[in-house]
């Protein structure tokens, strides 16, 4: 088994931070997506991309089949421009499904296609001192804010002048903290410290000087949060796919803040049961705090590969936070464990090397899940059909 290589934290913190003063709510990704090209370009890793921005990268390995991909997405939840009112404040439509319960009180930026505008995004009635118990009252939903612009505005008049249009991209304030307890705090880690645990992963496999035994690719999507994510990404011959995402901490859920999870299940279906096992396997063969969890809640690019027609196994591994898509917090132990996880993988020989071929009709090679005896023995036993037929004669 190959030693893994540690994580550089600081690195990993600090592309964190620099990603996190990025604005890239969906459809507005260009600025990140040349952000991580250059990452990977110092870390020494080759990579081409999409029409629309999507990274693919290249960690050569050994052997060039079956290769494998591992996915984060640079795009997060923000907002749209959906009508300027005659007030002069602008009505939002959500990028991404979260709730307005949590754009409430947000500073943002407004990004016409001239220029850049500063604001707030408020309940239609913001005043206590004006509307007293009417306030906690209102219904929450996005239909009940609006933004309200640190401009010169009174009117729609006003606000057209200035160049506000509808379809304008918001970006919410990230308002990162790093506390000295290891807690991380921000808007936006969806999935940004999933992509800086990514980079530190591949930066430490590189440095290394260890060759994986199989082709990687990391890729890196910019539509996830909208359902397409990986769906066009895989022009390989990818036989393992694991998504890189985030797992929410909260009442009836197994993740935490300071162990990496792996999903066996979200509301696309189960993962693949021989690489989710395989991860498991490798966090306890190197010690990696590891929780298995089930999220009711919850798409990835795992599952947009497989629904955009992929013949690959997937599975998903996350780092646990709380308040996802609202202002975030993980721990620093989470991401070293997904990052030290990543790298096992990465230097991990392929779950089947026989997935490099279709099986052809043959099921010599065909995986197996539990031994037949094993699933054919119930508890209350079956009879043969011969102690059936013999009992037919007997009677008869």
């Amino acid at each position: 088994m190959s030693q893994i290589p540690e994580p550089d934290l600081e690195y990993m913190q600090k592309v964190l931070l620099e990603m996190l003063a990025i604005p890239s709510p969906t459809g507005f990704t260009d600025t990140i997506v040349r952000y991580v090209a250059e990452r990977l370009t110092e870390i020494g890793i080759p990579f081409e991309m999409t029409r629309r921005g999507t990274i693919r990268g290249t960690l050569k390995g050994r052997r060039d089949s079956p290769d494998r991909a591992v996915s984060v997405h640079l795009d997060t939840i923000g907002a749209m421009v959906r009508e300027i009112k005659d007030n002069g404040r602008l009505s939002l439509t959500a990028i991404g499904c979260w709730s307005s319960r949590f754009a409430e009180g947000s500073r943002v930026s407004v990004f016409s296609d001239h220029g850049v505008f500063r604001g707030s995004v408020l309940p239609l009635l913001a005043s206590g001192h004006a509307f007293n118990t009417e306030v906690d009252q209102l219904p929450i939903s996005w239909d009940h804010v609006e933004l309200r612009l640190d401009a010169l505005i009174a009117s729609r008049a006003d606000c057209e002048s200035l160049g506000i249009s509808v379809g304008d991209f918001v970006a919410f304030d990230p308002l990162p903290e790093f506390t000295e307890s290891g807690h991380i705090s921000a808007r936006h880690l969806d999935d940004k410290a999933g992509v800086a645990a990514l980079l530190a992963a591949l930066k430490a496999v590189v440095e290394s000087g260890q060759e994986p035994p199989i082709d990687c690719h990391p890729l890196f999507t910019i539509t996830e949060e909208v359902g397409s994510g990986a769906a066009a990404a895989l022009p390989w011959d990818v036989s393992e796919f694991v998504g890189i995402d985030i797992a929410p901490v909260a009442t009836g859920q197994r993740s935490t803040e300071h162990t990496v999870s792996v999903a066996m299940h979200d509301s696309g279906g189960p993962y693949d049961y021989h690489l989710s096992r395989q991860l498991l396997r490798l966090a306890s063969e190197n010690e990696i705090p590891v929780r298995r969890d089930l999220f009711r809640y919850y798409h990835s690019d795992a599952q947009s590969a497989v629904t955009a027609g992929h013949d690959i196994r997937t599975a998903l591994i996350a780092f646990g936070c709380d308040a996802t898509h609202g202002y975030e917090r993980t721990h620093i132990d989470s991401l070293a464990a997904l990052s030290r996880l990543l790298g096992a993988y990465l230097l991990s020989p392929p779950v089947f090397a026989s997935d490099a071929q279709p099986e052809n009709g043959s099921l010599e090679r065909f995986s197996h899940q539990l031994e037949h005896d094993a699933q054919m023995e119930p508890e209350t036993r079956v009879p043969t059909v011969d102690s059936l037929v013999g009992n037919r004669e007997r009677e008869g």
